[in-house]
């Protein structure tokens, strides 16, 4: 049986969608469409947890990852690569175990989460560059001990940050991204990133110029939420911004969260990079949409929720992540970041699904999935209230 949904898409036009769990079987024209706005259901390719609940601390059940989908349809996201800081060997087995344990017993989850983001814990340990990453966890890359983390996530682990200036990081970044690791071509694992290679971004890195290149080079797609994960000071010219943003080969990860990167700075690094060549991501924390006040947190330890949604180490001016959802960010990319609706829509749902090769998702198209959200307009024509979310074909009566 099929459903059908009306509203204009993100260039302006009336639409008529007609969908089912087999997919989007019809688009037809409709100037009469209601005045909502009907676009793809958002991918956030960066997500630390949402609403209380975290990808990062491994004493919490495996069912918490279900509960932490469900309430990201709430945001309209209906696509998530939960991502996993910097730990010891332990912690990453355990928190990949788990991830792999939810999308084995819950089909939701399994569709939800494509595929799991390994952020470290290959990163600088420089002071600023880390960011709240605990030092005494990073180190170098170790195929070896990534191999034990992929087979433990079943095939799922589809992104990895690090930083290129690490030993053996270049090497690393070939063997990944060319489906290689420990010195052996791994099996093909349908569904997951194994057999087709990792998307390697660099992040948290004082990488010079030639070590972004050379990145590149050997296989480097992403930076992660480019602009942040470094110090305060840096060199006018001599720093890693600039590469990254002239290197075509690398798509720019942007935390669109108003705290992360003002206004000025996100739309010179769109305009530099190119809004095809950039993605928008939450990377929201465990305390993204919870009430101001103090917390205790499994990353960052003391963390205050302020006022204006922002998340900081206690008593400090340092970020501890994003207090924002992925859609509080495409919001923000169109009001004060300035970008047109459409621009931004493109950035949180078609580039990151093709990013990642889901090539059926993230878009409005007859034969793509059903992932389909529904929002009003405000009175200055920006983006509302969420009014209906449709994950693979089935309209969520929870939202």
């Amino acid at each position: 049986m099929s459903e059908v949904l009306e509203g204009h898409t993100a260039d302006g036009r009336g639409v008529r969608v007609r969908y089912s769990t087999d997919g989007i079987l019809e688009i037809t024209d409709l100037p009469s469409a209601p005045d909502v706005l009907l676009i793809p259901g958002l991918v956030d390719i960066q997500l630390n947890g949402y609403g209380g609940l975290d990808v990062n601390d491994p004493s919490r059940p495996a069912s918490e990852l279900s509960d932490l989908v469900r309430a990201l349809w709430r945001q309209g996201v209906t696509t998530v690569y939960p991502t996993i800081i910097s730990a010891n060997d332990a912690t990453t087995t355990a928190l990949v175990t788990r991830a792999t344990a939810a999308r084995a017993s819950d089909p939701v989850v399994a569709y939800g989460v494509p595929g799991l983001h390994l952020e470290g814990p290959y990163i600088s340990s420089a002071e600023g560059a880390r960011g709240a990453h605990d030092p005494a966890v990073i180190r170098d890359p170790d195929p070896d001990e990534f191999d034990r983390w992929q087979k433990a996530a079943a095939g799922a682990i589809a992104i990895l940050t690090l930083a290129p200036e690490r030993s053996g990081a270049l090497d690393f970044t070939r063997n990944l991204a060319t489906g290689q690791s420990g010195g052996a071509l791994r099996a093909s694992a349908a569904g997951s990133a194994m057999g087709r290679g990792v998307i390697v971004s660099v992040g948290h890195s004082l990488a010079t110029a030639d070590d972004i290149h050379a990145f590149a080079a050997a296989g480097g797609r992403l930076s992660t939420h480019l602009g942040n994960g470094l110090p305060a000071q840096i060199d006018r010219h001599g720093n890693p911004i600039w590469a990254q943003l002239n290197e075509d080969a690398l798509i720019a990860g942007l935390i669109a969260d108003g705290h992360h990167l003002p206004a000025d700075t996100f739309a010179a690094l769109v305009r530099a990079k190119g809004p095809a060549r950039c993605v928008l991501t939450s990377d929201a924390a465990a305390l993204a949409g919870c009430a101001p006040g103090d917390y205790k947190t499994a990353v960052g330890g003391a963390v205050t929720v302020g006022p204006d949604g922002s998340l900081r180490l206690q008593g400090t001016p340092y970020l501890a992540g994003s207090g924002a959802s992925l859609l509080d960010c495409l919001r923000w990319s169109t009001g004060p970041g300035g970008l047109p609706l459409a621009t931004a829509v493109t950035m949180a749902t078609t580039t990151p699904a093709n990013l990642l090769g889901l090539t059926d998702r993230g878009r409005l198209e007859v034969g793509g999935r059903a992932d389909l959200i529904q929002l009003t307009r405000t009175p200055e024509g920006g983006l509302g209230d969420l009014v209906t979310v449709v994950v693979n074909g089935i309209t969520q009566t929870e939202v």
